[in-house]
């Protein structure tokens, strides 16, 4: 996947991982999050699944074919990608190298194998799993979104208890039974660490002053 990315600690904001088993209801929260919060950007990632009935080009995916796709595995586009469930999603790494020279916060919304492969390689990146209060929660919202016949949310399920398995690891866990209470916790996850971020930042401005006195 190449060298890791150090993100400059100045002038630059928060990397924030999003993940959740399909049907959480993880790209509501996000939004939800956004409209709230100022300087927050999403990283729209790049699939070869067709795009869903309220899905727009360019605004929650970017979608391309196979061939496309595989194109851009193999020049290096993408700091992560992953196949779930029969289709490939990736983040494009000058997503990430923008960040050095903006003054936003990035969110990704990415799988746990997409983002085991950020955390290996920036510096400082935020991780937060969001997970139904319920499996039987989750497959009433599978089959209430109507998407998906039979077979295919059985196999989100089995992904899903797969997924969760690997929550542990994740720096945050939201529970997001009630979504009101989810948005308020993502939204005080990101200002802690913002403020985490400026903490850390004048330490070592601090510190380099008193070095030089």
């Amino acid at each position: 996947m190449g060298s890791e990315v150090r993100l400059k600690e100045q002038g630059c904001g928060l990397l924030i991982i999003v993940s959740a088993p399909s049907g959480t209801g993880k790209t509501t929260l996000i939004r939800r999050v956004m409209e709230r919060l100022g300087g927050l950007r999403f990283s729209v990632s790049y699939t070869t699944r067709l795009p869903r009935a309220n899905e727009v080009e360019g605004k929650d995916y970017c979608f391309v074919s196979s061939s496309v796709f595989q194109r851009m595995i193999d020049q290096g586009k993408f700091i992560e990608w992953a196949e779930v469930l029969g289709n490939r999603y990736g983040t494009v790494e000058p997503d990430i190298e923008s960040l050095s020279s903006e003054r936003t916060d990035l969110l990704l919304d990415i799988d746990v194998q997409g983002a085991r492969k950020v955390l290996c390689r920036v510096k400082n990146a935020v991780s937060i799993f969001v997970l139904p209060p319920r499996p039987e929660v989750l497959r009433q919202r599978l089959v209430d979104r109507r998407l998906d016949d039979p077979e295919v949310i059985e196999r989100r399920l089995a992904h899903a208890r797969k997924e969760v398995r690997e929550a542990s690891w994740y720096q945050y866990v939201i529970v997001n039974e009630n979504l009101e209470e989810s948005v308020e916790t993502l939204g005080a996850i990101i200002l802690a660490e913002r403020y985490r971020k400026k903490r850390r930042c004048l330490l070592e401005e601090k510190i380099e002053e008193w070095e030089a006195y």
